[in-house]
């Protein structure tokens, strides 16, 4: 079996484990084994990776192709570069750590059932390299939301996971269009990205209509101004694991799928229609980032930063050069990383304290040492602090976007770079606020710090991030190589 294949394996197996699962033990077992796993198979291919990275040029490497459905060549295509490298690693610590965060989630069975079937969606959407496929793990992913938040989320639950299928569900309908318009655009004889891109060529009068309804669909995702209302509400009410993986993770399938199909394949539109979609993604950065200074919710801050990043991640998209393009991807991998640490701080939070009101509390550091010192790192990476990894990937962003000479591409990046003053004002707020100042409830008194399992999950996110910050050189030349034959396909 192709090693790529496993990481849909691991999570379909957890789920059959689970149904033979009788007491909470051996839920926690299933799942602490099948997520350590994947974390062990995402380290191994990483290797292997770049072993035969240094003796092959092919685009994709471990690739392995079955037939599926024929008539409309359709097949069962995986194969990875680095940017698919470093989203598995992505996905699989976000997996590993969302585990302990959910350690004694209510319902622990049915929620790890839908929670793997999330897992399956996520991991297959990245090692696939069929446009039928890759829209087939996408949706995989996004069903299992409605539950996940509908029945185990807080709040308005029932709303904030309706109102996120049908938006989501909205963009998929315009993502199966595009999907099938470039299909028979390209000449209906292959559904394979690779074939698509070197072999055959989609007309510019097809690339206009179906480059604007492909990146729409994989925007919404992304939080694509004014199609990112879904997201804020949905993290709010998701539990701490969900929001988890659906920040972490799941939205990076939108950023993932915008250079993927619609930059990689059809080009002549990206550079003639990608002015419209870079103000939209300029003003989600900015609109994101104020939006999160007015909130009082933790999980609305951390939801409208979310927005603010993954607006970042599209913008340097849609820059199409080497080194933003690399940034985005960097920034995808960090962004994912410190908003799964604050959703899995904030998880720990709310469950002492019952609320998410910043204004309700204060003097945290004194009580939940631990916890508080967690935020603090989180917060410091989010505002771009130098040794961790969002310095890293926003410095490459702005870096790459400011090499356009024009006004327009100058002006939207100075724009963009406003958003980093704006993050340290309800970063440092929001720290000042909870943290530190009087016990705004004398019932926080005495309240316990992080428990052992919420202390690895924070750990480990806190090393990942520390790591990229650190050693950036390591994820930049995995990326760097995978980049150039978009750029190529750019430079027609």
């Amino acid at each position: 079996m192709n090693i790529l294949s496993l990481f849909v394996v691991v999570p379909v197996f957890m789920i059959l484990f689970l149904f033979l699962c009788k007491d909470m033990k051996q839920i926690r077992t299933v799942m602490v084994m099948g997520a350590s796993a994947l974390l062990i198979l995402a380290a191994t291919l990483t290797v292997l990776f770049i072993q035969e990275r240094a003796v092959s040029d092919a685009e994709m490497l471990f690739v392995s192709s079955t037939v599926w459905y024929a008539p409309l060549n359709i097949t069962y295509t995986v194969g990875v570069d680095g940017i698919s490298v470093v989203m598995l690693i992505l996905s699989s610590i976000i997996v590993f750590t969302g585990v302990f965060s959910s350690w004694n989630m209510n319902m622990a069975k049915e929620y790890f059932l839908w929670y793997c079937l999330l897992s399956v969606g996520v991991f297959g959407f990245f090692i696939s390299i069929d446009l039928f496929t890759m829209f087939l793990f996408y949706e995989v992913a996004l069903i299992p939301m409605y539950l996940l938040i509908g029945l185990w989320g807080t709040g308005k639950k029932e709303y904030s996971a309706m109102k996120l299928t049908l938006m989501l569900m909205g963009g998929s309908a315009f993502l199966l269009i595009g999907i099938i318009g470039i299909y028979y655009a390209s000449g209906h004889t292959s559904m394979n990205l690779l074939e698509i891109a070197n072999n055959l060529h989609i007309p510019i009068e097809y690339q206009r209509w179906l480059f604007p309804a492909t990146f729409l669909g994989f925007g919404v995702l992304g939080a694509l101004f004014p199609f990112h209302t879904w997201s804020p509400d949905g993290h709010a009410s998701a539990p701490t694991a969900v929001s988890m993986l659906h920040a972490g993770v799941l939205m990076k399938l939108g950023g993932y799928g915008c250079f993927r199909v619609a930059i990689y394949l059809m080009p002549e539109a990206a550079h003639e229609l990608g002015w419209i979609f870079l103000i939209l993604t300029g003003i989600s950065v900015v609109y994101g980032a104020f939006s999160a200074v007015v909130q009082t919710d933790l999980k609305y801050i951390n939801a409208y930063s979310s927005v603010s990043h993954c607006g970042l991640v599209l913008f340097a998209v849609l820059m199409m050069n080497q080194n933003a393009m690399t940034g985005a991807v960097m920034q995808m991998l960090s962004h994912g990383l410190m908003t799964a640490l604050f959703f899995a701080l904030i998880g720990l939070i709310y469950g002492r304290t019952h609320t998410r009101d910043i204004r309700e509390m204060g003097g945290l550091m004194k009580i939940m040492p631990f916890a508080s010192v967690c935020y603090v790192i989180a917060g410091l990476a989010s505002l771009g602090l130098p040794g961790l990894s969002g310095f890293v990937a926003e410095m490459t962003i702005f870096v790459g976007s400011f090499q356009h000479a024009d006004l327009f591409h100058r002006v939207l990046t100075i724009v963009a770079c406003c958003s980093i003053v704006i993050t340290a004002v309800y970063i440092l707020r929001t720290v000042g606020k909870i943290l530190y100042g009087p016990v705004q409830d004398t019932h926080h008194i005495g309240l316990p710090d992080a428990a052992w399992y919420e202390k690895v999950s924070a750990v480990g996110l806190i090393v990942a991030i520390a790591a990229m910050g650190l050693y950036p050189s390591g994820v930049s030349e995995i990326i760097s190589d995978s980049l150039t034959p978009i750029i190529t396909k750019l430079n027609f």
